[in-house]
């Protein structure tokens, strides 16, 4: 086996790549294969959502939104086979937003708000498909600098998870794509419809 050498020429699925890529004709991008960004701000803005909605929302006091598992999500087919469990660092990211637009909203979105750190979280539990998992936050501490939240992940009356996240707040210039405008992420997606 260490002797065998691996052409990649001869690998029927590296075969197929140019012809499952998209044509300039059936797209309106243009995909570079190799991008090569000449500064932070030049990466596409990615988001992921690890909440589903907000089902409360007390300005500047507490939050709590909503996640539903679905092992349609391709992160449950790996984590584990046979026992898909969503994993504890998307939860803390569920929680981290929850957290997030609490903090933002409490400063009317005029800070850019990011995860500083996670000074303690614990796992009690875990998320299956199927399972309704609700982050709840509650405000500790909110400045001009950042803040801090205290957040648990429940299923029904089950703690999946706990502990406290702390924010920073930068300056646009310095967030690069995470820079983008928070305010309108959070309405446009309709993520706080229970203001309405």
């Amino acid at each position: 086996m260490q002797n065998e050498k691996y052409e990649v020429k001869n690998d029927p699925l590296i075969a197929q790549i140019p012809q499952r890529l998209p044509k300039s004709s059936e797209t309106s991008e243009v995909w570079p294969l190799n991008p090569q960004p000449s500064t932070l701000n030049d990466l596409p803005l990615m988001r992921w959502f690890w909440i589903d909605r907000f089902i409360e929302f007390h300005s500047g006091k507490s939050a709590k939104a909503v996640k539903n598992v679905s092992l349609a999500e391709e992160h449950l087919h790996d984590h584990y086979p046979g026992f898909p469990v969503m994993p504890g660092s998307l939860m803390i990211e569920g929680m981290a937003q929850t957290g997030g637009i609490l903090l933002g909203e409490s400063h009317g979105f005029k800070h850019v708000v990011i995860l500083a750190k996670i000074p303690k979280m614990t796992f009690h539990s875990w998320a299956q498909p199927g399972d309704q998992v609700i982050y709840s936050c509650e405000l500790l501490d909110a400045r001009d600098e950042g803040g801090m939240v205290s957040a648990r992940a429940t299923c029904g009356d089950r703690l999946i998870a706990e502990g406290e996240i702390v924010f920073a707040h930068v300056a646009p210039s310095q967030a690069g794509p995470a820079g983008a405008n928070q305010k309108n992420f959070v309405f446009e997606l309709g993520l706080l419809d229970v203001l309405d």
